[in-house]
């Protein structure tokens, strides 16, 4: 982790953030919803992205890897979890690429444009 003058309110709110995808996750459906085909890729990409924005900005640089890689092992458990769930929810590969794809793209976001973002938010909020 960055050295973040308040890191134990990032971590509390990393640790929220991840429920909070969880839960979303996991949450049963009702079966009559009704949306657009495979719009749930796009949920699942961008959700991933905001993730891995998010955690590119509170970690130093060399550990992207292993953002990268907990995300990973969050979305294909959440995938395997909704697979043994008789709630409605059922595990896709096609929601793990889409999981892989939303990393991607924020990785590399965070890689060349805001990675550490955090330190900046505190310097701002230093100055207030």
């Amino acid at each position: 982790m960055l050295p973040l003058a308040h890191a134990p309110a990032w971590i509390a709110a990393s640790v929220l953030l991840v429920a909070g995808i969880v839960f979303l996750s996991l949450a049963p459906i009702d079966p009559d919803l009704s949306l657009p085909t495979n719009a749930d890729k796009v949920e699942h990409a961008l959700a991933y992205v905001c993730l891995a924005l998010w955690f590119t900005g509170i970690v130093a640089r060399r550990q992207f890897w292993k953002v990268a890689l907990g995300l990973f092992a969050l979305g294909m458990s959440i995938e395997f979890l909704q697979a043994a769930m008789p709630y409605g929810r059922q595990g896709d590969p096609w929601d793990l690429l889409a999981n892989v794809v939303g990393i991607a793209a924020g990785m590399a976001i965070g890689a060349r444009r805001t990675g550490g973002w955090a330190l900046g938010v505190e310097a701002w909020l230093g100055r207030s």
